[in-house]
């Protein structure tokens, strides 16, 4: 499943309460969620690529800040969106996040190696060795329109033929998909979970975690 650590829409946040990071580590071993499926998402406000000081010094400590909670609940993926590039090249605005990342690695004992493929990014040009985790988002808007608005599967752009070839491709296996839809009274996130289980061809037992968003 996926969660924030804390406000997705604030700068400012309380410390991360200790006997909660062990609460929610007991929770998780109760239930039987491993933390190689859990899925932590970094806040909106976060653009390591800004061009602004101010917002991309507060973003690398908002970072830093982030993947500190990771390590606290004892969870070892982070999905972060990088930044928008406003009004500088892709080049900078590559060069602005390798910074952050590096940043990053100086001051925590965490490694970012790997990747999160969104579906609204739909093409990856890498080793599947890189990918660690797929969050589905079905698109209101064209694919590659760079903007990010869900909608519900079967009312969106992405087929439900894509989603059977998703749900049966054995080299998603035992990594996370987060499914990002809006839900709500007539089709709730659970009975599109349902619907991705029903288009597993052989039903097998599925080691990787299908849960709904937070939206």
């Amino acid at each position: 499943f996926a969660l924030f650590l804390g406000s997705q829409r604030s700068w400012t946040r309380p410390a991360l309460d200790t006997a909660a990071a062990v609460q929610f580590q007991e929770a998780c071993a109760l239930h039987g969620f491993d933390p190689i499926h859990i899925l932590p998402h970094g806040s909106y406000l976060m653009n390591c690529g800004s061009p602004c000081t101010h917002v991309f010094s507060k973003s690398q400590t908002m970072l830093v800040e982030e993947l500190s909670r990771c390590s606290a609940l004892g969870l070892s993926q982070f999905n972060f969106h990088p930044g928008a590039s406003i009004d500088s090249t892709p080049e900078k605005f590559m060069e602005k996040i390798a910074q952050a990342i590096n940043h990053t690695h100086q001051q925590t004992y965490t490694t970012l190696d790997s990747v999160c493929l969104n579906t609204v990014c739909c093409h990856l040009d890498a080793p599947q060795m890189f990918l660690v985790c797929l969050v589905i988002v079905v698109h209101e808007s064209l694919v590659c329109c760079h903007l990010d608005r869900h909608e519900d599967i079967g009312r969106g752009q992405i087929a439900i033929t894509a989603f059977r070839e998703i749900v049966n491709e054995p080299r998603l296996d035992n990594i996370p998909l987060i499914l990002e839809t809006p839900g709500g009274p007539g089709f709730e996130s659970a009975e599109q979970i349902e619907l991705l289980y029903s288009l597993c061809e052989k039903r097998r037992t599925i080691k990787h975690l299908l849960d709904a968003s937070y939206y």
